[in-house]
């Protein structure tokens, strides 16, 4: 599918399964962060809005504006973190080169690359608004 050029409506038709759509702040800079670090395709960038595929799967951000008539956007803080206990898994991405990349780029790293004892290495990393992401591999 070339999401480079698909509508709209084309989109919201090709989406099955389970979603994840994602309010931030500013649909750029999250689209760097995650480019950068965990390396997602993204399509269609704008101010307002952004298609991320990993591995297969997609996602979708939106800028909290996008949402002015939402009542979700009421459940949003204005400042400080989002999604607490909320992770988002990332489970093709090497968790040291990710830590490495997030650290050269000022990111916070809640937990440094680690073995766990289900069977991954993870790290923790969390971007400007707050939400948690893990970048894993099996052991």
């Amino acid at each position: 599918m070339d999401y480079d050029d698909i509508s709209a409506e084309d989109f919201g038709a090709s989406l099955t399964g389970v979603g994840l759509n994602i309010l931030v702040r500013d649909v750029r800079r999250q689209v760097e962060f995650l480019t950068d670090i965990l390396r997602v395709e993204a399509f269609r960038v704008s101010d307002d809005f952004a298609i991320l595929r990993y591995h297969g799967s997609i996602m979708q951000l939106h800028r909290d504006a996008t949402y002015h008539s939402n009542p979700l956007l009421g459940l949003v803080p204005e400042a400080g973190a989002r999604g607490g206990g909320a992770e988002f898994r990332f489970y093709h991405t090497d968790p040291d080169a990710a830590q490495a990349r997030a650290e050269a780029r000022g990111a916070h790293v809640l937990m440094e690359a680690q073995d766990k004892p289900h069977g991954l290495r993870e790290v923790y990393i969390l971007c400007e608004n707050g939400y948690a992401w893990v970048a894993s591999r099996p052991l």
